[in-house]
C-alpha cells in the first residue's frame, strides 16, 4: 500500500472541505488542530462563534460541527486514507468534539466517495423557489439509506404532515423576527460588504413566498434594507425530517453527519436544499415537530428539497484562520 503524508497541501484539502460544511447563520463554529505524532486531526467548537440566544443548548452548534466532520472524512477518503473518526472522545474536554486518525491508508477507492467529495464543492443552501417537479423515489430512499448509515432516520412527510410542519415553522418565524434578542442575534450574522468571512451576505438571503405558504426564514424583516421582492415558491414542496434515537451531544453530532451525508448526495443527483430550521429552535415547538408515530423521536432537522439552481458559495473562513498544525514534512 502506498504511503499518504499528511503534508500541508493534504491539511489545505482536508480543512478546505471540512470549512464548506453548511452551519447555522453560516457561523463556521469550529476549529482543527493537527498532533502530527499521532497523525490525528482534532475538531473543536469555535464557541466564540456560537449563536446563544437561539442556540442556547448548542444543539444547532454541535450538528455545523458535525456536518464539519462529514466532510472532512469524506476527503480523507477520497485522498486515500481509511479515516477513524471519534466522536466526543474525551468527557474532560467538552469542546473536542471529534478526532479523525489518519494513520491507516485505504484498500480500495470508491466511486460513490469521489462523487461525494465533488459534490462538496457545489453543495449550497439554497433559498430560492424549486421547480416544483417531483424527486423520484429512488433518490428519496438513497438519501434515507445516507442518514442510516450515519445512525439517523430520514422521513418524508405525507402531506397533512408536511402542513402541520409548515404551520409550526410559520409560528416559530413569527416568534423569532418578533423576538427582540433573536432578532439582534440574526441581523448580527448578516454579512457587511468589507466584513470577516462569515455570516450571510445579503445577496444569499432569499425572497419570502408570495403565497406564504412555505415560511423560509425572513431576514427582510430583521433588514429591510435588504428586502426582495416576494417570489412564487412550488405549491407542494418535499419536506423531510432528520431525527435520531436520542437527544445527546453525541446524537448532535451524529445529526450533523447525516445531514451533510443527505445533503452530499443530494447535490450529487441535482437535489437542492434548504433548512427550515425555525420550529427546532423553540423548545415547545421542537416538540410538536415530532411524529408520535415515527420512531426514533428526537427532530433534529427539517428539510426542504427541489429542483433548481445550484446557487453560490457563502463565504468561508481561510484554512490559516481554524487550523493549529505542524504538518510533516516527509
Amino acid at each position: 500500500m502506498p504511503t499518504i503524508t499528511l503534508d500541508a497541501a493534504a491539511l489545505e484539502k482536508l480543512v478546505s472541505a471540512a470549512v464548506a460544511a453548511p452551519s447555522l447563520h453560516n457561523s463556521q463554529p469550529w476549529h482543527f488542530r493537527l498532533r502530527p505524532e499521532t497523525s490525528t486531526l482534532e475538531v473543536r467548537a469555535a464557541r466564540e462563534r456560537a449563536v446563544p440566544a437561539t442556540d442556547p443548548q448548542g444543539r444547532a452548534l454541535h450538528i455545523s460541527v458535525g456536518a464539519a466532520v462529514l466532510n472532512l472524512r469524506t476527503a480523507a477518503r477520497h485522498l486515500g486514507w481509511a479515516p477513524e473518526v471519534r466522536l466526543l472522545p474525551d468527557p474532560g474536554e467538552p469542546d473536542l468534539m471529534a478526532t479523525v486518525e489518519l494513520d491507516q491508508p485505504s484498500s480500495a477507492r470508491l466511486a460513490p466517495t469521489s462523487a461525494l467529495y465533488e459534490a462538496i464543492w457545489h453543495r449550497h443552501t439554497i433559498r430560492t423557489p424549486f421547480s416544483g417537479d417531483p424527486i423520484s423515489a429512488t433518490v428519496l430512499d438513497q438519501l434515507a439509506e445516507a442518514a442510516r448509515i450515519e445512525e439517523a432516520l430520514l422521513a418524508f412527510p405525507d402531506h397533512a404532515e408536511r402542513e402541520r410542519l409548515l404551520r409550526l415553522t410559520a409560528e416559530a418565524e413569527r416568534r423569532s423576527t418578533t423576538d427582540s434578542e433573536r432578532s439582534a442575534e440574526s441581523r448580527a450574522w448578516i454579512q457587511s460588504p468589507g466584513g470577516p468571512p462569515y455570516g450571510i451576505p445579503a445577496g444569499a438571503l432569499g425572497p419570502q413566498d408570495a403565497a406564504g405558504h412555505v415560511p423560509m426564514r425572513d431576514f427582510s424583516a430583521i433588514r429591510p434594507a435588504e428586502h426582495l421582492p416576494p417570489a412564487e415558491f412550488e405549491a407542494e414542496p418535499c419536506l423531510a425530517v432528520l431525527a435520531t434515537e436520542h437527544d445527546q451531544p453525541a446524537d448532535w453530532l451524529r445529526a450533523g453527519m447525516a445531514l451533510e451525508h443527505v445533503l452530499l448526495l443530494a447535490t450529487v443527483h441535482e437535489v437542492r436544499a434548504s433548512l427550515l430550521h425555525q420550529a427546532l429552535e423553540w423548545p415547545g415547538l421542537r416538540w410538536e415537530v415530532r411524529d408520535p408515530e415515527l420512531r426514533p423521536g428526537f427532530v433534529q432537522m427539517v428539510l426542504r428539497l427541489g429542483y433548481g439552481g445550484e446557487g453560490a458559495p457563502t463565504p468561508r473562513l481561510a484554512v490559516a484562520d481554524v487550523l493549529d498544525a505542524e504538518p510533516s514534512s516527509g
